[in-house]
C-alpha cells in the first residue's frame, strides 16, 4: 500500500530565497508551456501540442535559460505533466457536458508546489539511523532539515516541496507491506452524518459537530474586510491576504484533526462500518432560479437564502474529508466500509419496516404513523444503514 507522509521543513534564510525561486522558475516553465499550447491551437491551424513535444524541449530550454538549468530535469518533466492532466481534465468535463475549466496562468502566489517523481532524482530523503537531524537534499537547493514528527515506513518513491504560506512542507508518498489487521472486535456499526451533529451511530451515540468555520467566521469576517480596504500590490494588502489565509488554514486543520481523531476511534472499535453514500456536491449546490410567468426578467423566492446557509453548514461539516479519512483508516486496518444507498433511511421504521414521509414530524424525531416506533431520527437513519450495508455485504460475498 501508499502512504502519505507530511513534514515541516526548516530551511535556512538563503534557503527559503532558493526555495522561493525554484517555485517562481517552475510557475515560469508552467505558463509558457500553457501559452505555447494555447499559440499553436489558435494561430496554426489548431495544432494540438502534447506533453512529449514540450518534454523534449527541455534540454534547449536549460542550456538557453541557466535559471532553469539549475533545478531538476525531473521536476520540470513533472511540471509539463501537471499542465498536461489539466488538459486531459479540460477534455474530459467538456465529453461528460461538465462545465469545461480551460486551464489558467498561475501567478507565482497560486503555484506552491513543485513534485519530484522519484527519489534519488534531483532529490534525496536522507533519514540515516546515526544523525538525529532528518534532511531533504533539494538540488539546486541543498541539505534542508526537516522536523519529522514520526517515522516513516517503506521505501519512499515520490518527493513533494509545498508552500502554505510562510511555511514549507516536504509531502512524501512511502510503498509499504500491508499492517497487520487489529484485532477482531465483533462488532459492527452504521452512521447517519448529519448538521446539527456530526454523526449518529446505530448504538444510539452522537458525535458533537464542532463547527470550526462558525466559530472562525467573525474572525475570518473581519479580516476579509480589512483586506477589501487595502490598495492592491501594497504591503498592507499582503498582510491582509495572509492574514486570512492564516486563518482559512487554521479552521482547515481542525477539521481534519476532529475528522482524523472521529474516525480512528470507529475503525479501532468496529470491524464493520455502514455510511450513506452522499452526492456531497449535489447536496450543496445552490437551488435554480425560478422564473415569474407572468412577468419576463422577474424571478419568484426559490429559498437561496436558507439553502446558502444549509450549503455553509455541510462544507463546515466535512462529511467528505470524514468519509475519505474513514476509508484510508480501514483499509490500512484490515476493517471493512461499505457505502449504501441513503435514500428513505430516516423515513423507515426499524421495527415494522413502514416508509413515509409523516414519520419523521421533525428533524430530529422519528415517529412511526404505523407501530408508534418513537425515537431520534438520526438513531434510525442508522440502523438503516447498517441493516442495508450487512445485506449488500452478504450479497457480495454470495
Amino acid at each position: 500500500m501508499i502512504r502519505a507522509y507530511k513534514f515541516l521543513m526548516r530551511p535556512t534564510m538563503g534557503q527559503l530565497g532558493a526555495l522561493s525561486e525554484m517555485l517562481r522558475d517552475h510557475c515560469t516553465l508552467y505558463n509558457a508551456a500553457l501559452q505555447e499550447r494555447r499559440d499553436a491551437y489558435r494561430h496554426a491551424s489548431r495544432t494540438t501540442v502534447r506533453y512529449g513535444q514540450q518534454s523534449r524541449q527541455l534540454k534547449d530550454i536549460r542550456a538557453f535559460d541557466l535559471d532553469q538549468g539549475r533545478w531538476s530535469f525531473s521536476s520540470q518533466q513533472a511540471t509539463l505533466r501537471r499542465l498536461d492532466k489539466a488538459f486531459a481534465a479540460f477534455f474530459r468535463r467538456i465529453k461528460t457536458g461538465e462545465s469545461p475549466g480551460y486551464p489558467r496562468f498561475r501567478s507565482t502566489r497560486r503555484f506552491n508546489t513543485v513534485d519530484f517523481p522519484k527519489d534519488g532524482d534531483g532529490c534525496r530523503w536522507d533519514a540515516t539511523a546515526h544523525d538525529p537531524v532528518t534532511r531533504v537534499r533539494l538540488q539546486g537547493i541543498g541539505h534542508v532539515r526537516v522536523h519529522q514528527h514520526r517515522p516513516v515506513i517503506g521505501t519512499v518513491k515520490t518527493i513533494s516541496v509545498k508552500r502554505e504560506g510562510r511555511r514549507w512542507y516536504v509531502v512524501l508518498t512511502a510503498v509499504q507491506d500491508q499492517p497487520a489487521p487489529l484485532p477482531v472486535t465483533g462488532r459492527v456499526v452504521g452512521i447517519d452524518m448529519g448538521i446539527a451533529t456530526f454523526l449518529a451511530d446505530s448504538r444510539g451515540a452522537f458525535v458533537s459537530n464542532p463547527r470550526h468555520g462558525r466559530k472562525a467566521a467573525a474572525k475570518l469576517g473581519a479580516a476579509q474586510q480589512a483586506l477589501s480596504r487595502c490598495k492592491r500590490a501594497s504591503k498592507r494588502h499582503s498582510k491582509a491576504v495572509e492574514t486570512v489565509a492564516r486563518l482559512h488554514r487554521k479552521v482547515r486543520r481542525e477539521r481534519l484533526d476532529h475528522a482524523h481523531k472521529t474516525a480512528l476511534a470507529y475503525v479501532r472499535g468496529n470491524d464493520f462500518i455502514a455510511h450513506e453514500d452522499l452526492t456531497i456536491r449535489n447536496m450543496s449546490k445552490a437551488p435554480a432560479p425560478r422564473p415569474d410567468p407572468d412577468q419576463p426578467g422577474v424571478f419568484l423566492p426559490n429559498g437561496a437564502r436558507a439553502k446558502a446557509g444549509v450549503n455553509r453548514s455541510i462544507v463546515d461539516a466535512g462529511w467528505g474529508v470524514f468519509l475519505a479519512i474513514l476509508k484510508a483508516k480501514a483499509e490500512g486496518a484490515g476493517r471493512e466500509v461499505i457505502a449504501v444507498d441513503p435514500r428513505n433511511t430516516s423515513r423507515r421504521c426499524p421495527q415494522c419496516g413502514h416508509t413515509a414521509k409523516e414519520n419523521r414530524p421533525t428533524q430530529e424525531t422519528f415517529h412511526c404513523v404505523s407501530c408508534g416506533h418513537h425515537t431520534h431520527a438520526d438513531t434510525v437513519g442508522a440502523v438503516n444503514v447498517l441493516r442495508a450495508g450487512l445485506a449488500r455485504r452478504a450479497a457480495n460475498s454470495a
